[in-house]
């Protein structure tokens, strides 16, 4: 995976911590990339269910709310998979070479349990969980919704 996740979070972020719903150019702008990006990502996290847009009302909302959102399901939408697959196997170990040979079914069960321990983390973490982070990394003095809200 690619910064796609973490780009995909600081979206969310946004998005939850606004009163108005955000558009691709407003978020782009934060996460520091281009709003075709992130009309992509955005698109990846409507199609899995996290995000909803209105027709003819630009921005976006959540669907679910950031305590119930679970960082498993923003993976999942992200990277379009029913399950987490960070690690994959190259295709083409040559079968002369006893490690070529060998190495698919060596590491296969062992990139899958990471995974499977990866997914019980990422199931057992929430978008509010982030937002809790960041709120701290603002420190006592900042409030992120009112930052977001033009009222800090």
């Amino acid at each position: 995976m690619d910064t796609r996740f973490s780009a995909a979070i600081h979206a969310l972020i946004l998005i939850s911590a606004s009163d108005c719903p955000m558009t691709s150019e407003q978020i782009a702008e934060s996460v520091g990339t281009n709003a075709s990006y992130i009309r992509k990502l955005t698109c990846l996290l409507k199609k899995g269910g996290v995000l909803y847009s209105r027709q003819g009302i630009g921005g976006f909302k959540l669907r679910i709310p950031p305590e119930e959102l679970t960082l498993y399901e923003i993976y999942r939408a992200i990277s379009e998979m029913d399950e987490v697959r960070m690690f994959d196997l190259h295709q083409n170990p040559n079968d002369r070479c006893v490690v070529g040979r060998h190495i698919r079914p060596a590491l296969a069960e062992e990139f899958r349990e990471i995974e499977r321990q990866a997914e019980r983390a990422l199931k057992g973490k929430t978008l509010a969980n982030c937002i809790e982070k960041l709120q701290a990394e603002i420190g006592r003095n900042g409030d992120l919704n009112r930052s977001m809200n033009g009222t800090e």
